[in-house]
């Protein structure tokens, strides 16, 4: 029995989680496994309602559970990032989530943007440091308002943070036995801060020496994501790097439709989202695309050691991908949201028969 804690949030964030417990049920009964799910409230619209962001004590029950799934977080009648950080970076860092890890796969070669790509050009996996760097918040402004403001943000990087994420990235290619490759992205020639990186990552890599060790500036491993992306294996980076980086990526591999993250802390309550935004302008329309939510409730299967009915999802998506039955993956696909869980639903089944 696993205990999934499940936020909505704002926008199409509940249409498509709704979508994909739609696809977790069917995969449940199909593979003979049980949950139970508990509903919060946190968000906007909580908080519009409420006054109220998240109270203290429920950090204590959210490590009750097993895992946790979020739709999106987001609302423009709120002030910029206020929700988000009280929801994503609270559960992030007040449950030491250190890994955001973000596969970039190519499911049909009709999505990429890219010419000439294939399927498997497109294969990689970035493992983002998720509770250091700017995201910190230790800073601030000073004199705001005036012609003297001041606006200060200061980058936090500490051996233990990127040992772990280093050491998540070396285990992590080993286990996928692709190119044995992990790949530095930094920019620690003009942030000499981040040589703590370069030194880091070298003495963990010298325990993994059937690992080769790859090196990238962030600017120039962004022009290869587009040009090579078959150059990739596993990236580690740095968390504002990370953030940037894997966008990037989910356009390669077709768009925000079908990107999915999981932030985690190996052993303990870990949080799967989409990592697309709420889309507010696309709420109670049933035109969003759920497959990323799929994808998030597919990766927290994985991450429970349900590892074939994770796998199971996963060839359904891309058997309706390849097909050209689900043949984009945004809002102007045509598919309503509730058909397309719906069509994974039957996928599922047929795969599994």
């Amino acid at each position: 029995m696993y205990k999934i804690a499940v936020l909505g949030g704002d926008g199409i964030g509940p249409e498509v989680t709704n979508e994909a417990l739609k696809v977790l049920k069917k995969t449940s009964e199909l593979f003979n496994f049980t949950y139970e799910t508990t509903d919060y409230p946190f968000g906007s619209e909580h908080y519009l309602n409420t006054g109220e962001l998240v109270p203290e004590s429920i950090y204590s029950e959210y490590k009750e559970h097993d895992a946790i799934l979020l739709g999106a977080i987001g609302d423009p009648r709120c002030e910029v990032g206020l929700v988000e950080r009280a929801v994503i970076a609270g559960i992030r860092f007040k449950l030491d989530l250190y890994v955001n890890l973000r596969p970039i796969k190519l499911y049909s070669e009709s999505l990429c943007p890219i010419k000439d790509k294939t399927c498997k050009d497109v294969d990689l996996v970035v493992v983002r440091e998720n509770t250091e760097d700017v995201y910190t918040g230790l800073g601030g402004i000073m004199k705001k308002g005036t012609p003297d403001e001041v606006a200060v943000a200061n980058m936090v990087f500490t051996r233990k943070g990127c040992e772990q994420a280093a050491r998540y990235a070396f285990e992590l290619a080993k286990a996928r036995k692709k190119d044995n490759k992990v790949t530095l992205v930094d920019k620690a020639n003009a942030i000499r801060a981040q040589d703590i990186w370069t030194r880091t990552v070298e003495e963990v890599g010298a325990d993994y020496p059937d690992i080769t060790r790859d090196h990238a500036y962030i600017d120039a491993a962004c022009m290869w994501m587009v040009k090579n992306p078959e150059w990739f294996d596993v990236v580690v980076t740095t968390n504002i790097f990370g953030d940037i980086f894997t966008d990037l990526g989910a356009m390669v591999q077709g768009g925000m439709g079908i990107a999915a993250s999981g932030n985690i802390h190996p052993g303990q309550v870990s949080m799967f989202e989409p990592i697309h935004g709420s889309a507010p302008k696309y709420k109670d329309k049933n035109v969003a695309c759920p497959i990323a939510a799929i994808m998030a409730a597919q990766m927290m299967l994985d991450f429970l050691g349900e590892k074939k009915a994770a796998m199971a999802i996963e060839d359904a998506i891309t058997s309706l991908l390849k097909s050209g039955r689900i043949k984009s993956l945004d809002a102007r696909s045509g598919i309503p949201t509730s058909e397309m869980g719906d069509q994974v639903v039957e996928e599922l089944v047929n795969i599994t028969k």
